[in-house]
């Protein structure tokens, strides 16, 4: 069995690191502890948290077992990270819809739309950094 601890927050390094890149790998962990295959995924910055969303609504495969696990790890090119997703609530949606507008936009409407306004915000991720163990204990 897995368990996992709360680190104390991102370090400047790693905000920059995942907040910068145009695109992220993601992986929920299964019931067992085990990682689901790694997708790609956007993500961006807000303040000192990093933020997700399903493009595909709520019945994406990752987001599901995101949901259900609580847990997985983050991977860019020079970082990776257990991580902790936690559903925050809506008082983000705004500032996380103008982080991907401003991040995203580039790529036209029609796929920045995937992930803005409407039914987006329910399926905000708010992503923190964990430190697991397979011992079992804490």
């Amino acid at each position: 069995m897995t368990t996992r601890q709360a680190e104390q927050g991102w370090t400047e390094q790693e905000l920059a690191t995942f907040g910068e890149a145009t695109e992220v790998q993601i992986a929920p962990r299964r019931g067992d502890g085990s990682l689901r295959r790694y997708v790609p995924i956007w993500i961006v910055r807000v303040g000192a948290d990093l933020y997700v969303r399903s493009a595909y609504g709520p019945d994406n495969p990752w987001y599901r077992l995101a949901v259900a696990s609580g847990a997985g790890r983050l991977r860019t090119p020079g970082a990776e990270r257990d991580v902790a997703f936690e559903q925050p609530g809506d008082q983000v949606n705004a500032d996380v819809d103008a982080a991907y507008h401003a991040k995203y936009d580039r790529y036209g409407p029609a796929i920045v739309g995937t992930v803005v306004g409407g039914t987006a915000g329910g399926l905000t991720l708010r992503l923190t950094p964990q430190r697991w163990s397979a011992t079992g204990t804490r």
